[in-house]
């Protein structure tokens, strides 16, 4: 039994071997992280507000209209104006691609319009049919019973506003619902990364209900006021009623997607008039454009889908933003932001690459354990984790500029997709850096640029050795491929944001060297 216990074996070994291990600073980073977010995954479910069934009381009418249709032209959005509704806009200051000269369209398919308006129990209101009088751009009709209807139609950038005046000429009050709606299509490229379908903002909550969701349910809010819409990758519209008390409803309609809301009766006094304005958006999903017109429809600038990492995303969408404004070339400015991350964090990755040549040097020192305890597993852990105590370092300290990108990587990710002017940017080769490469220059030098990073870093060990660090070898050898095959479709400008990065490590480890 002594002689058991002598040879390190047994429960006061184990003992000891428990007393010898402590948690790695990379094992308590991935346990925190773990536990940060599951902490907010379970507060987005928790917190997550409540739809509450409401049928909404307008019908939506998807004929054909027959009104009179008028084409009005602004700076930067051009659109058919036919009575109640407003379809086939035009985004005259972007194409649909880099290679055409073809406007972005949205709402020109058929039964694809915005239709604002008013039902009533009391009066006679217009419908999608009605012909409305045109004197100095405003649209004028009488409903034969002394209640008079105008409405002016005027464009700020991608705003639209429609004000709408009741006059209410008769003897007595009258009372009228303000509805609008949107019906349209479904995007035909439906993105798995970037939020898209139904956008409602009730509540002071911004709420997205995807394509294939709205394909199996409805859903409803009542708020006091809020935002409704529709969100593409690049592209959204968005109503407000500037009125009360709303019911705002998201669905399927046959073929189409619907978004409802009606607000709460309006009175108007006999021989007096009331005012109502309804706010339309409808353009790029850019942070500068939706944050002006937030006053007139609430939530709309939440409507950016940064991602997990907005912390990120935003400041490096507006960074590359800035220096493209300098440049004149996204894949410059892509460039000059990459140098200024690789910079920013040179501290951490300068202390990751010197950890790496204390490994290569004390290789030597971990040989000779291995050989002295070869027969002793146990013991030989115990001693390998005193040499990587003594030298203060650990095998997974060369992973660590990767564990830095990791939150970057994604954020820039997201950034590239969200951005709409990237999406035509040019660079070199390349027609549109938020596409893949097409001739897959950029991955292949990507994984080139990472396999010599990794070649540099690595500790050279023998082919025999089985500790930690031939085992980190083994599967990081691979790395280089693996990244080349899943780069190769990614966006170009994330594929060339890795390869500069590489670069920029390379010439960071020659310098330390």
């Amino acid at each position: 039994m002594v002689k058991y216990l002598d040879n390190n074996y047994g429960f006061n070994q184990w003992s000891a071997q428990q007393a010898e291990k402590k948690p790695s600073r990379l094992g308590r980073f991935f346990w925190w992280m773990f536990l940060f977010l599951l902490a907010w995954w379970i507060m987005g479910i928790w917190f997550k507000p409540q739809n509450t069934e409401i049928v909404a009381t307008t019908p939506v009418n998807i004929e054909q209209s027959t009104a009179t249709k008028k084409n009005i032209v602004a700076e930067d959005i051009s659109f058919d104006a036919q009575g109640l509704r407003i379809s086939n806009v035009f985004l005259n200051k972007h194409r649909q691609n880099s290679k055409s000269d073809e406007k972005v369209s949205l709402l020109n398919a058929e039964n694809n319009f915005i239709e604002i308006g008013f039902v009533s129990n009391d009066v006679k209101t217009p419908n999608i049919n009605t012909n409305w009088e045109m004197k100095s751009d405003v649209m004028h009709w009488n409903n034969g019973n002394g209640v008079h209807f105008s409405r002016k139609i005027s464009v700020d950038g991608y705003l639209i506003t429609v004000n709408d005046t009741i006059k209410n000429n008769s003897a007595r009050e009258i009372s009228v619902v303000p509805y609008a709606n949107i019906s349209r299509n479904s995007d035909d490229k439906i993105s798995s990364v970037v939020e898209t379908g139904g956008v409602v903002f009730a509540n002071s909550n911004l709420d997205y209900t995807g394509w294939n969701k709205l394909n199996k349910k409805s859903v409803a809010y009542s708020t006091v006021r809020g935002s409704l819409g529709f969100a593409d990758q690049y592209w959204e519209t968005m109503l407000s009623l500037d009125a009360n008390d709303q019911t705002i409803s998201l669905k399927k309609n046959g073929d189409l997607y619907v978004a409802q809301t009606n607000a709460a009766p309006v009175k108007v006094d006999a021989k007096s008039e009331k005012e109502i304005n309804t706010y339309v958006f409808t353009g790029p999903r850019m942070a500068s454009v939706l944050n002006p017109v937030a006053d007139k429809i609430p939530g709309i600038n939440k409507t950016m889908d940064y991602g997990w990492f907005w912390f990120f995303a935003q400041p490096m969408l507006w960074t590359i933003n800035w220096l493209y404004d300098l440049v004149g070339n996204y894949g410059i400015a892509i460039i000059l932001m990459t140098l200024i991350l690789r910079i920013l964090i040179w501290p951490l990755t300068r202390k990751s690459y010197v950890s790496t040549m204390k490994m290569q040097k004390m290789q030597p020192e971990l040989q000779r354990v291995q050989k002295l305890y070869a027969n002793d597993k146990a013991r030989l852990q115990m001693e390998m984790m005193k040499v990587y105590q003594t030298h203060r370092t650990s095998p997974m300290s060369g992973c660590l500029p990767m564990l830095i990108q990791i939150p970057i990587f994604f954020a820039l990710y997201k950034a590239l997709l969200i951005s709409v002017p990237m999406r035509s940017a040019k660079f070199l080769w390349i027609s549109d850096l938020a596409a893949m490469d097409p001739y897959f220059i950029l991955p292949i030098l990507m994984g080139a640029t990472m396999w010599l990073q990794q070649y540099l870093q690595t500790p050279q060990t023998p082919k025999n050795t089985n500790d930690a660090v031939a085992s980190t070898q083994r599967v990081m050898k691979w790395m280089p491929v693996l990244f080349t095959v899943l780069f190769a479709w990614m966006p170009a400008g994330l594929v060339l944001y890795w390869t500069v990065s590489n670069l920029f490590g390379i010439l960071q480890m020659y310098i330390i060297n």
